[in-house]
C-alpha cells in the first residue's frame, strides 16, 4: 500500500476479525496452536510522522484457547501465566518505523508482571471500505519471543532428550482495525 504515509486516525482492533495468536513447539515433534479470544486495541496512526503514533493492546490472559482444556488450564495457571495475578497480557507501541508496506513497531510487552521490548514488522494488507461504511485497514505480523524472557520457565524433560515445551514462542497477529470518528 503506497500510501502508508497518508495514512493518519484512531483506529480500533475488530475482535471479529482478527487473530492473537501464538505457536510453539511440543515435545520437540509437533506444533501447537493457540490465541487468546479477548482483547482490546487502539491505534492513533500518523503515517506521515510516525513518531506521533501510539498502539495499545490490553489481553485477558484467561482467554488463551489451544483447544485443549486441560492444557488452557495449566497455562493459566501460576507455572505459565498465572492469570489471577497477571490478568492481563499487554503492549504498548512505543516506536514506529515506515518501510515500504511494513510498519516495524517496537514496543513494551507485558506478560506475567515482566515487560520486555520487542519489535513486531506489520505488513499492510490493504485499506477498504465495508459494506457498513467502516474504513478498515488490515495488517499482518510475527515476530518470536523466548518464554524463559517473561519467567514462564516451567517444563518436563522427555526420556528421548529435550523438553516437553519449547522456549522460543511465536507471536503470529492478523489484524482488522476500524478507523474511529474523529
Amino acid at each position: 500500500m503506497s500510501q502508508l504515509s497518508e495514512l493518519k486516525g484512531t483506529y480500533v482492533l475488530d475482535p471479529s476479525h482478527t487473530t492473537i495468536g501464538f505457536v510453539t513447539r511440543h515435545a520437540m515433534v509437533t506444533k501447537v496452536r493457540g490465541s487468546f479470544e479477548e482483547y482490546e486495541g487502539t491505534a492513533t496512526i500518523d503515517g506521515a510522522n510516525p513518531s506521533a503514533s501510539t498502539l495499545n493492546v490490553d489481553i485477558k490472559a484467561a482467554s488463551i484457547n489451544t483447544r485443549n482444556a486441560d492444557r488452557d488450564a495449566h497455562v493459566r495457571s501460576a507455572d505459565f501465566l498465572d492469570v489471577e495475578t497477571h490478568p492481563e497480557v499487554t503492549f504498548r507501541g512505543t516506536d514506529f518505523a515506515i518501510k515500504g508496506d511494513v510498519v516495524e513497531v517496537t514496543g513494551d510487552l507485558t506478560i506475567r508482571g515482566t515487560t520486555k521490548q520487542i519489535t513486531i514488522p506489520f505488513e499492510v494488507q490493504g485499506l477498504a471500505i465495508d459494506p457498513f461504511g467502516n474504513k478498515r485497514i488490515g495488517f499482518e505480523g510475527e515476530t518470536t519471543v523466548s518464554r524463559a524472557d517473561f519467567g514462564l520457565t516451567w517444563n518436563a524433560a522427555l526420556e528421548t532428550g529435550g523438553f516437553l515445551v519449547a522456549d522460543k514462542v511465536v507471536l503470529e497477529f492478523e489484524v482488522s482495525a476500524i478507523e474511529q470518528a474523529a
